[in-house]
């Protein structure tokens, strides 16, 4: 399965995972994330980590992942898939883990990465204190599920009774807990009478796409630093301060991030309509660039081609055969959608690219000021995938977007990713 559908799916199939009382699971997609398992189950774990993946989509990978089978998994694939079921585990809302454990208790999956997995939530999730209080019953079934009842409530036996480490209580519940004290105390919390009317936590302790601070008033330069301090530049401030800043910020966006090797052509719109003008002027302009600097930053074999600058109107068609006589994997359009130079003119070429058996992707990158502007006349060329990014957050779903069109893009897309969970500190490590 090619990882730009997979990236997809996973970033617009928001139908929660049903569980109807007694029956089965219930999840549409459930074939088309079988066969992203079967046929890559660390790179289908990985993917489902990429920033923009929607919960109700990591749900179901973590459901995948743990009621199935990893034998004939590698020893190093185990160990990414471990820290990724974990990162999930903690990411996402607790009342959508519970669902994704009991279903794997109706599914009746019991293999040893599926026990490690419940047990984590259960002993050493940071919010089980309340989520006990608030679903002491369902925590029990998951527990339960995953010890054995018997084994279960013989250790919680043994703990009321003052058993604190015996061989017994190490070799069936202390050696899945990260403290022992912790494990005795929410065992006996488990059992206890429980504290009705607790409300269930509603977001994970370690988000992967932790929510994002705003002003109240976005502005050109409340958009992310770079873009900031781009606009402060391109309105004639001071260069000896502000370029040493422009590169200790862009360090900071690309920090961690592996080479793209494959060669990559950039149409770059500077036209006057992306300069804008009054409170937005320099708004679209300046991210555009950014996004430029860092893609110039991540992949050494980028080539750029300008177009709209001066009087000139903006030719998007234009740029983009010139973009593609360099010979690149991918190339990407950056504008703010607006073609001012023979309307249609895009679309007209890329329906005609096919038949002259020029099949080289293509993506369109629209640059707005907020996550809410009106696109309506903004698409100049519809069959081509669009992306939009305001921010510069946005960046982090944006590159695997793109890169996932390149050969080399699903490596690069699974490095990252594995970058980004070893420099966890919750959620991933014990």
């Amino acid at each position: 399965m090619r990882t730009v559908e997979l990236l997809h799916h996973f970033s617009t199939h928001a139908t929660p995972l049903g569980l109807p009382r007694g029956g089965e699971v219930s999840w549409d997609d459930a074939e088309f994330h079988r066969a992203a398992w079967a046929a890559d189950p660390e790179g289908y774990l990985l993917t489902a980590l990429v920033p923009g993946a929607r919960p109700q989509q990591r749900a179901r990978a973590l459901l995948q992942a743990l009621a199935a089978s990893w034998a004939g998994v590698a020893d190093g694939s185990r160990v990414t898939l471990e820290k990724a079921t974990r990162a999930i585990l903690f990411d996402l809302p607790p009342a959508t883990v519970l669902t994704v454990l009991l279903a794997l208790r109706r599914l009746r999956a019991n293999h040893k990465h599926t026990t490690r997995a419940v047990l984590t939530f259960v002993l050493d999730h940071p919010q089980a204190p309340t989520l006990i209080d608030a679903r002491r019953p369902t925590l029990v079934d998951c527990f339960e599920h995953a010890l054995g009842k018997a084994t279960a409530r013989g250790c919680a036996r043994r703990i009321a009774e003052g058993d604190t480490d015996s061989e017994y209580l190490r070799r069936n519940l202390l050696r899945f807990g990260a403290d022992p004290e912790q494990t005795r105390a929410r065992v006996t919390a488990l059992y206890g009478p429980g504290v009705p009317g607790v409300p269930v936590p509603r977001t994970g302790v370690a988000p992967l796409d932790p929510e994002r601070e705003r002003e109240p008033v976005i502005t050109s330069t409340n958009r992310g630093d770079v873009a900031a301090t781009l606009v402060h530049l391109y309105r004639g401030g001071p260069e000896a301060e502000l370029r040493p800043a422009l590169g200790r910020y862009l360090a900071e966006v690309t920090r961690g991030l592996p080479p793209m090797p494959g060669s990559i052509a950039l149409v770059a719109d500077t036209s006057e309509s992306m300069r804008g003008y009054g409170d937005r002027e320099w708004a679209l302009l300046s991210q555009a660039v950014a996004l430029r600097l860092v893609l110039a930053e991540v992949c050494p074999r980028l080539s750029v081609v300008e177009i709209g600058a001066g009087p000139e109107p903006t030719d998007l068609a234009g740029g983009l055969l010139d973009a593609l006589a360099t010979g690149p994997e991918l190339v990407v359009l950056v504008t703010d959608g607006y073609e001012n130079r023979l309307s249609g003119d895009l679309a007209r070429v890329v329906a005609t690219l096919p038949r002259l058996g020029i099949d080289t992707p293509i993506v369109l990158c629209r640059s707005m000021f907020t996550g809410r502007d009106d696109l309506t006349l903004r698409n100049p060329a519809p069959a081509l995938p669009c992306l939009d990014f305001w921010h510069q957050d946005d960046f982090a779903g944006l590159l695997p977007r793109l890169f996932a069109h390149c050969a080399d893009g699903r490596d690069w897309i699974h490095a990252a990713v594995r970058h980004r969970l070893d420099h966890r500190l919750e959620g991933v490590r014990p």
